[in-house]
């Protein structure tokens, strides 16, 4: 009788580990940051251009 109760008891505990199922765990995607090369240019070009002006302004007087 003792062995029933036993076996009837982890049949019980067994199938309550598994009663949720299988779910696949979810892999989100990495994220990818691209830098632009034109950028630190453009950051040059505006400077030396104010510059040439006010050269220029400064020769013709």
């Amino acid at each position: 009788m003792k062995k029933l109760a036993l076996a009837a008891a982890l049949a019980a505990f067994g199938t309550a580990a598994v009663a949720g199922g299988y779910d696949a765990p979810i892999i989100e995607a990495p994220v990818i940051v691209e830098e632009t090369a034109g950028s630190s240019a453009g950051g040059v070009i505006v400077p030396l251009l104010i510059l040439a002006l006010v050269a220029a302004a400064i020769a013709s007087n």
